[in-house]
């Protein structure tokens, strides 16, 4: 069974917490204002560093696409001029 001791502790400190804590923020809001501002402005100086450092990514793997793409449609017309030399049998050499 619960003592009644404790269950008196147990309201004493519920009813404590539940009038100190107001008071608490109270007093703690013109410490940790400032210190919000300053997280907060230091995640947007993070977000838009990454946002240029992703842009940049995007960019240079685009440059690296167009080239991969250019090389792509430049190598059926090389392949076709490799095809087109005569090939020598080892006959005619040895002659």
């Amino acid at each position: 069974m619960i003592r009644s001791d404790d269950l008196m502790k147990g309201v004493a400190i519920g009813l404590g917490v539940a009038v100190l804590t107001p008071m608490i923020i109270a007093a703690l809001t013109p410490v940790a204002k400032p210190i919000v501002r300053s997280a907060l402005k230091a995640g947007i100086r993070s977000y838009e560093k990454g946002r240029e450092s992703l842009e940049l990514f995007n960019e240079a793997v685009d440059d690296i696409m167009a080239e991969v793409e250019e090389e792509m449609t430049a190598a059926p017309a090389e392949e076709a001029v490799v095809k087109e030399e005569p090939v020598v049998s080892a006959v005619k050499m040895a002659k």
